[in-house]
């Protein structure tokens, strides 16, 4: 008699190797769900189902680790509107509205770890201040770059009325700084919850409100 066996590996099986993304992915993962310093490498290794040296021939530290895993969950997003800018002509409002509609995909169909990250910095960059310090170098200059740039061409074109960009940047990225985090901390037990979506589309329309050419 023969007796069948699923020869199926585990989930937590260990693996002779792994791609360095399926390392950030599981670093990401954990870093969200229990905080960067309550998360070890043991604890990376095993989700990701490798031995822990087998990380450290990717990456040389836990902060290493962390870096790769806030460009993982940033990079994209910004790529994607840098080449909305530089590649098309559509008007200012049309433009944004295309970026938001992208990160709005991105953010009801996949809504994993990536989308706390924002709150996990605010959370450990006292601690940590040199994960802080990377974060407002890679991410929220490349970002302030972005936004003066979208707003110094809308004023160019006539479609913006004439303001000084430095001075509005920090209240228009303001409401997108807090639905992030939001979702995250206390919008968890809030009933019922932020429609992203529909925060986004009132986000566009008073912006643009505001900032339209009055004629």
């Amino acid at each position: 008699m023969t007796i069948a066996t699923d020869k199926r590996p585990a989930r937590w099986a260990r693996r002779s190797e792994a791609r360095p993304g399926e390392l950030v992915q599981a670093a990401l993962e954990l870093f969200v769900e229990r905080g960067y310093s309550s998360t070890r490498l043991d604890d990376v290794a095993q989700r990701a189902g490798v031995s822990k040296g087998t990380i450290y021939l990717y990456y040389g530290s836990k902060e290493e680790l962390m870096r790769a895993a806030i460009r993982l969950a940033v990079q994209p997003k910004l790529q994607f509107a840098e080449q909305m800018m530089e590649r098309s002509d559509r008007s200012t409002r049309e433009m944004l509205s295309m970026i938001v509609a992208n990160w709005l995909e991105d953010y009801t169909r996949t809504p994993g770890p990536s989308r706390g990250i924002l709150k996990l910095l605010v959370s450990e960059c006292r601690n940590f201040p040199e994960l802080g310090t990377f974060y407002v170098e890679e991410v929220v200059q490349r970002g302030r770059g972005f936004w003066l740039k979208l707003l110094q061409r809308g004023i160019a074109r006539g479609e913006l009325r004439a303001i000084d960009p430095e001075a509005y940047l920090a209240v228009i990225t303001a409401p997108l700084t807090f639905l992030s985090i939001w979702q995250h901390s206390l919008g968890l037990f809030e009933k019922p919850s932020i429609d992203a979506r529909v925060y986004m589309e009132t986000y566009l329309d008073v912006l643009f409100e505001g900032l339209r050419q009055r004629t």
